[in-house]
Formats: C-alpha cells, sequence, structure tokens
C-alpha cells in the first residue's frame, strides 16, 4: 500500500527573503517564483515609462502631480488561503494617488495596493504576469493595469471592473501617441518606451 501524497510545503517570506539578490522573487499563492533580472529591452521600457510618467505625474511638471510613481516597489497582500502570511509581488512601476496615500511607509514594503501597476512582460515572466498577478492585483482593489510588451511594442490597458474582473479598455501598438487612464492628462509617445 503506498503512501498518501504529501501536500506540498507552501512556501514563505522567510524563503523568499532566502533569494539572491541577482534574481527577482515573489511569493503568490504560496508559490515562490524566482526569476532572472530584466533583459535590457525590458529595463528599458520600464525605466522609460517612469521617466515619461514620474515628470507631470509623481513631479507634477508640465502635469498635475498628485502621484508616487514607483519602479519595483515590493507590495504585500494577506494571503487568504493561510492567515498571518503574506503574498509579496514586485510590478515593475508601480502608482499611488497621494489623496490615498499622503505619505511613504516606513517599511521596505507597501501594505496599500497601489491605484495603477505596470508589468513588463517577458517571455519569462508573462504567464504569472497575467494568470498569477493580474487576478491578485483585482482582487486587492488596484484600479488601472499596464501590460508593456517591448518585445511586440504594445501597451494593453486594463481598468477593474465592478465583482473585480479586469475589463480590457484598449491596446495599443508600435509609435502611437496615446492619451491612458489614469495618466490621460498627458500624451504618451510609445516611440520612447521601445529599445532602437
Amino acid at each position: 500500500m503506498g503512501h498518501p501524497a504529501e501536500k506540498p510545503r507552501r512556501a514563505t517570506y522567510a524563503d523568499l527573503e532566502a533569494v539572491p539578490p541577482t534574481k527577482v522573487a515573489e511569493l503568490i499563492r504560496g508559490v515562490l517564483h524566482v526569476f532572472p533580472r530584466p533583459a535590457p529591452r525590458h529595463a528599458r521600457a520600464a525605466s522609460s515609462l517612469g521617466i515619461e510618467l514620474g515628470g507631470p505625474f509623481d513631479h507634477g511638471k508640465d502635469g498635475p502631480g498628485g502621484w508616487w510613481i514607483l519602479d519595483e516597489p515590493e507590495l504585500h497582500f494577506p494571503d487568504p488561503a493561510s492567515p498571518g502570511d503574506v503574498e509579496a509581488v514586485v510590478p515593475d512601476i508601480a502608482g499611488w494617488r497621494r489623496e490615498r496615500m499622503p505619505e511613504l511607509p516606513e517599511t521596505a514594503y507597501f501594505a496599500l495596493a497601489p491605484d495603477w501597476i505596470c508589468e513588463v512582460l517577458s517571455p519569462s515572466t508573462e504567464q504569472v504576469d497575467r494568470r498569477e498577478k493580474m487576478p491578485l492585483y483585482a482582487r486587492e482593489g488596484v484600479q488601472h493595469a499596464w501590460l508593456l510588451d517591448p518585445i511586440q511594442r504594445t501597451l494593453e490597458v486594463f481598468s477593474l471592473a465592478p465583482g473585480r474582473d479586469w475589463a480590457r479598455a484598449a491596446v495599443h501598438r508600435d509609435a502611437a501617441r496615446v492619451r491612458v487612464a489614469p495618466f490621460d492628462a498627458v500624451e504618451l509617445d510609445l516611440r520612447v518606451l521601445w529599445a532602437t
């Protein structure tokens, strides 16, 4: 008679902390995901988008201000399957309206869900970004999500619909000049996001 299959051990935050700093680690539903650091096109797209949004929305230069725009913030959400544990994810870029978060926290992570996230897709992260992280962001009430693909040169725009489901608002491509919620006060030239 065989032994019953052992239930896999849920990863913990301690497992995440043990990952070498040369990797990106995230903890979702008790599963530890470890990825290589972003490739140059990925890093270029994320950096360029942060620059484009940071001036008008974070610093208020030629724009409305009122946001914190941050690269790779660590987000902690309660793990509903394991009370007392957290799910920890690191979006490529995230933004909080200052009216919701007047000051940055003193912790090394954010417990308050952002108002907007952007994930820059790569072959090693796309499935986790779409299938694991997007539902988590919806569950936590993130209102806007962008998926940026520097290889396909696309920007997918999502807004949170009633019932905490994502509604895809638009897909923009190549050299489009667009106004995209929640940053539609300023036109975004997508050409600056793609490495050339």
